[in-house]
């Protein structure tokens, strides 16, 4: 009996530590043609200062055409974190790297486009973002999901994510595409 009680506490504990280790995690170094650009701060001759920002400012403009780098803005993160929303995705800092001050995105509002079931009664919903949903639950809903009606997504316990159809009792889902 102890051995189980011995195995909870360290499951519970691995539990409680893994969100406390991710959110001591470094975000990626920026890229190279970015450092070198700000290298040119540590010149002291105006002339060659400008001469450094110059050839760095093109070389960072080409890189960015060729699609080497991307420069956005939070608001730009923000919307692409709102369309990642339910993919299970690895960690790579890249919107964040966990340590974003609590700016993750733990909801998201739409549109139903479509709806209809599969299998056994689930069903599959489509928002006019083009995300798809799938039920995974063997929930009923008191109305069917319909075209134009407002839906709430939401995360749950343990990975799960729950929707919230016209308002009704929320049902577990899963995003597909």
């Amino acid at each position: 009996m102890r051995v189980y009680h011995s195995v909870a506490a360290a499951m519970i504990a691995a539990m409680l530590a893994g969100p406390a280790l991710a959110k001591d995690k470094a975000p990626p170094p920026p890229p190279p043609a970015f450092q070198d650009l700000i290298k040119c701060r540590e010149l002291a001759d105006p002339a060659a200062r400008l001469a450094c920002y110059d050839a760095q400012a093109a070389k960072l403009e080409q890189a960015t055409a060729a699609g080497d780098v991307v420069v956005s803005d939070r608001a730009g993160v923000r919307e692409a974190q709102r369309g990642l929303f339910g993919f299970r995705l690895p960690s790579l800092g890249l919107f964040g790297g966990g340590n974003d001050g609590g700016d993750e995105i733990k909801s998201i509002d739409g549109v139903i486009a479509s709806a209809r079931t599969f299998g056994y009664g689930a069903w599959r919903i489509t928002l006019e973002d083009g995300s798809v949903w799938e039920q995974t639950d063997g929930e009923r809903p008191v109305f069917d999901p319909a075209k134009g009606d407002k839906v709430k997504i939401y995360k749950g316990a343990l990975s799960t994510f729950r929707m919230n159809v016209a308002g009704q009792r929320a049902i577990k889902v899963r995003r597909v595409e």
